[in-house]
């Protein structure tokens, strides 16, 4: 049996972590900009975009979704031809999937804890 390597989930959670982003930045950019001291009246229209939020949110989770099916549904170890895929490279890419998740989860829901920090 031949090692493969591991499916790749990388744009999956590429596109998970800018989802996430985009989700978040009526309220990290606006705060990030204001710790780095610059500010301005147009910051304030960075909140124009709340209203694309749970697309985004959406986006994000399907997209991590994905990327969970991609290392851990059926077609995760063996293919059909019975070529399997090389453990540690799929536990390595587990474990990054799952640091990205937490990340992800944080700025999703960074519009709902930001409160405790002001």
């Amino acid at each position: 049996m031949a090692s493969l390597p591991a499916k790749s989930s990388l744009p999956a959670i590429v596109a998970a972590s800018l989802a996430a982003i985009a989700a978040s930045v009526c309220c990290v950019v606006p705060l990030v900009l204001v710790l780095l001291g610059i500010s301005g009246a147009w910051i304030a229209n960075l909140t124009a975009l709340d209203a694309w939020r749970p697309w985004f949110s959406a986006a994000t989770l399907v997209c991590l979704g994905l990327a969970f099916w991609n290392l851990y549904g059926p077609a995760s170890r063996c293919r059909t031809d019975g070529e399997c895929v090389d453990p540690l490279a799929l536990r390595r890419r587990r474990r990054w999937l799952w640091l990205a998740t937490v990340l992800i989860s944080l700025l999703l829901l960074f519009p709902y804890y930001v409160g405790w920090f002001l």
